[in-house]
């Protein structure tokens, strides 16, 4: 079950959402329209055509997640300028693979450079841009 206002996932049995306040009814499917989603192939009975059902992926305000961590983009920034060689920042940010890039050419110098280059970025995007990309939040 979700928030019909922000697409945030809700526990059974609650009266209002926990992210955004907003009081909770019952609610019926929409019938005969189709809405956003992965089409799943149900059962066809004998003699019947196959019914597509559709699942409604959840629309959150602002595109940003609920669910994403919490993360502060000026911490990222201060580990991305002081600690970019090693791709402290990365590890940070749960994009450990790139960290791990990072780790491995950590002798040449070039993640120093691309570090401290992200690290300005980071600090010059808006947050909303900012929490998009990373795939984070900041309350």
């Amino acid at each position: 079950m979700t928030c019909p206002q922000c697409g945030a996932p809700l526990d059974n049995g609650v009266t209002s959402c926990k992210y955004c306040g907003e009081p909770l009814s019952q609610q019926t499917p929409m019938q005969g329209m189709p809405v956003q989603g992965m089409p799943i192939q149900g059962m066809p009975m004998q003699g019947m055509q196959p019914q597509v059902i559709y699942v409604q992926q959840p629309m959150y305000p602002n595109g940003i997640n609920p669910a994403w961590p919490i993360k502060n983009k000026i911490v990222a920034a201060i580990l991305a300028i002081f600690f970019g060689t090693f791709g402290v920042h990365k590890f940070y940010l749960n994009q450990s693979a790139s960290g791990i890039l990072y780790i491995l050419f950590c002798w040449t110098g070039i993640p120093s450079l691309v570090g401290f280059i992200e690290g300005i970025v980071y600090l010059c995007s808006n947050e909303e841009n900012w929490q998009k990309k990373y795939h984070v939040r900041t309350k």
